[in-house]
């Protein structure tokens, strides 16, 4: 399997995720420790947010990028021209988040950024010396005080039937960041692209866990751990008709933590956000 699925509380988990991770940049975690029933939590109370007129009065801040971003003003992924089908709100702990939203989902930021400090010491720890050479700090270290590790609270809508030609839930892209840590969302549909060319399905059983590669870990490792492309597709039949929630928490280190001879964290960053076209 291209992306494996490894138990959090075998003896071999490290090996076996961090292989996972070098192979194709994905890997999938079974009795991880984070609840469900927070993860369910909150999607509910999300989708609910979503579904109001109380989003509106979020509108997203474009230099400190926090708050709600419409439908209208999302992402376009980078070497694609149409916008993702997607709404989001991005939560700092400094940031604005609705009083009655934050105990949840500040209590799942801080127990997915624990889980992901761990799972980065074995991201260092099974990488060859060669490539624990390049880290200019211990990777654990480098998202230790961070303002910058956004958690983004996302609603792929119902399809209308009106959307763009060829625009999809969220078009093939890399993410940013250093991993980013993932529930498997309350629908199916995404993909990965293997080495091949061809895309393939994430395990997404509910209640899993998906971790991937940023092109900020690809960079400070060399490619070792690879930033792979990948996607949310869109649904069809019933799927069509429903909204698909997701959680994904992007780690980011801190903004002076040098990832290569190229860039720093906040170099790296800023150049990203402007290719996104969400920061001028």
């Amino acid at each position: 399997m291209f992306v494996s699925v490894v138990d959090y509380r075998s003896p071999n988990a490290a090996a076996e995720f961090t292989e996972s991770l070098h192979r194709s940049g994905f890997g999938v975690l079974k009795n991880h420790p984070i609840p469900q029933d927070l993860v369910e939590t909150l999607y509910a109370e999300w989708l609910a947010f979503f579904n109001s007129e109380e989003k509106f009065g979020y509108s997203f801040d474009p230099e400190k990028q926090d708050g709600y971003f419409s439908t209208q003003i999302s992402e376009t992924a980078k070497g694609a021209q149409i916008k993702d089908i997607k709404e989001y709100f991005h939560i700092y702990p400094w940031g604005r988040i609705p009083e009655a939203l934050k105990p949840n989902a500040m209590r799942y930021y801080d127990l997915a950024n624990q889980l992901a400090s761990e799972l980065l010491g074995w991201i260092e720890t099974w990488a060859p010396a060669e490539v624990k050479a390049k880290l200019s700090e211990p990777l654990p270290k480098m998202i230790e005080g961070t303002p910058n590790t956004l958690l983004r609270v996302l609603r792929y809508p119902p399809l209308t039937g009106n959307e763009p030609p060829g625009a999809l839930r969220a078009a093939a892209h890399e993410d940013i960041n250093l991993i980013t840590v993932l529930p498997a969302a309350n629908e199916p549909g995404l993909q990965v692209k293997d080495r091949d060319g061809n895309w393939q399905d994430v395990p997404c059983d509910f209640g899993t866990l998906v971790i991937n590669i940023g092109d900020m870990l690809q960079e400070a490792t060399g490619g070792y751990y690879p930033s792979t492309s990948h996607r949310v597709v869109n649904p069809t039949g019933e799927g069509a008709f429903k909204s698909r929630v997701s959680l994904p928490l992007f780690l980011h280190a801190r903004s002076e933590v040098v990832l290569s001879e190229r860039y720093t964290a906040r170099q790296y960053l800023d150049e990203r956000l402007r290719e996104l076209g969400v920061k001028m």
